[in-house]
């Protein structure tokens, strides 16, 4: 398989150096046939999805992953002449004077490796590639191997689109991604665990391999005093149900004021049961993805109840899960959480919502920075002083204001971590630059620059003129 995966890179390589320049044309007929692919296989693309999780949301699945998909490409259509502009810069003075000229060119890096999540298996395939495609590159994509039926729908229906030279699809299990990553991509994105992620960065560096790392953690919820409660709760109980809470984005954990915390579950716990009366034979709600999974968010419940935790199951219809031969959860609360539990350690990534209480944002600030830098965090509340407090004094990768996960959906932004919860960005112009190589030109003038400035041997009075006016 490695010796497969090689040769498809070498002769994308080969088709990438025959075909430069890459010109614009053929790139937008890249995204062009990436827009008529995801139209006409979407409805199939959300049926796999579905057979993979046990039981994912139709709906969802296209709002979530084809739409975007749809959105993502468009959005690079629109913008991408603007963004492959070269730019004028400012050579040293006075060389501007004398005919010098200094530009930046945003070039092709040429095979770009995207590695894909199972959560959103699509439409964390077609962003990046999509944005590959916009700044000229090929792109060879790994899914990921939970998503079996999703990836297999991939690489049949991709095949029908796109040449093995533009594009090819791998699947396979671990062994498989880890030969992917080792490969000498131009460059290679990564979304998935922070502690995959660790190893594809190694894996990487023995190929020198530029790497985006999109990870996940702890996504911190602030409600301030401020705050709509009923309307936060709603909010927050649809960022946190939506796939499961399968999101690397999701609202990890809640910290609210102490004597606002009763209310504050209230306010989750009600606008679950307004959207989810039932949930196990509910079309709307999404299966956790495997056994797997379900038996270690299960875990984490179990390990916070036997550290004194207090749980709180969320099931409006009071069903019995425990007969369900699925893998569905309710969601469940947990307060009077600490540090000791595993869930308060370890990204959830399920229908689990932790609890914790504070007497002044200063105290919820200082509990934030004392944590890994979170992929995204959330306040609600009015108060603009507060809100600006919070955002000054935190660091994350990005933010949502009065909601959770809405950044990721505002295509001219870039979506990124930073620290454990990633590693540079995609999505808006920033994408395309990721991609792009920004190579620097200088254009020297006919006149001796170098001579007149002092600059070549023997030196005398020129270099102690340039010396004193450059120290002076």
């Amino acid at each position: 398989m490695a010796t497969d995966m090689k040769a498809i890179l070498d002769n994308q390589r080969a088709a990438f150096e025959a075909a430069r320049p890459e010109f614009m044309s053929v790139r937008k007929d890249r995204l062009k046939r990436l827009i008529a692919m995801i139209k006409d296989n979407g409805e199939e693309f959300a049926r796999a999805m579905s057979r993979d999780f046990g039981h994912r949301s139709h709906e969802q699945s296209m709002m979530t992953d084809i739409v975007p998909s749809i959105s993502a490409v468009k959005y690079c259509l629109k913008n991408m002449d603007k963004w492959a502009r070269t730019e004028k810069r400012k050579p040293l003075f006075p060389l501007g004077l004398l005919g010098a000229k200094a530009e930046l060119r945003y070039e092709p890096k040429g095979i770009i490796g995207v590695v894909s999540p199972w959560n959103f298996p699509v439409g964390l395939t077609i962003g990046p590639m999509a944005q590959a495609f916009a700044a000229g590159n090929r792109v060879m994509v790994k899914p990921s191997e939970f998503t079996e039926d999703t990836s297999e729908l991939m690489k049949s229906v991709f095949a029908k689109y796109f040449a093995e030279e533009e594009l090819a699809v791998i699947t396979g299990g671990p062994d498989v991604g880890q030969q992917f990553c080792s490969l000498p991509f131009d460059h290679l994105l990564f979304t998935g665990a922070t502690a995959v992620g660790k190893h594809v960065l190694h894996a990487a560096a023995d190929n020198l391999v530029p790497v985006t790392l999109e990870l996940g953690g702890k996504s911190p919820t602030i409600l301030g005093r401020s705050a709509n409660i009923e309307r936060a709760g709603e909010r927050i109980a649809m960022g946190k149900m939506m796939n499961a809470g399968q999101i690397c984005l999701a609202p990890d954990y809640m910290l609210v004021p102490e004597d606002m915390e009763d209310r504050a579950i209230g306010a989750v716990v009600g606008a679950v049961g307004k959207m989810y009366p039932k949930l196990l034979n509910n079309d709307d709600y999404t299966s956790v993805v495997n056994a797997r999974h379900h038996g270690r968010l299960q875990g984490l419940i179990d390990d916070a109840k036997a550290k004194g935790a207090e749980a709180i199951e969320v099931n409006p219809g009071n069903e019995d899960f425990s007969s369900s031969n699925g893998h569905k959860m309710p969601l469940t609360i947990l307060r009077n959480v600490d540090d000791d539990m595993k869930v308060m350690q370890d990204e959830i990534f399920g229908p689990v919502l932790p609890v914790k209480t504070y007497r002044g944002i200063d105290e919820a600030i200082d509990y934030i920075n004392r944590k890994d830098r979170p992929l995204g965090l959330y306040y609600f509340g009015e108060d603009t002083a507060e809100r600006e407090r919070v955002l000054t004094r935190t660091i994350s990768g990005g933010v949502t204001i009065n909601d959770v996960i809405f950044h990721v959906s505002v295509d001219d932004l870039p979506f990124g971590g930073i620290g454990p919860s990633g590693m540079g960005s995609y999505h808006g112009p920033e994408g395309f630059k990721t991609f792009s190589h920004a190579r620097s030109v200088y254009t020297q003038p006919k006149i001796d620059v170098a001579g007149l400035a002092g600059l070549k041997p023997p030196f005398g009075k020129a270099t102690q003129k340039t010396l004193a006016r450059e120290l002076g």
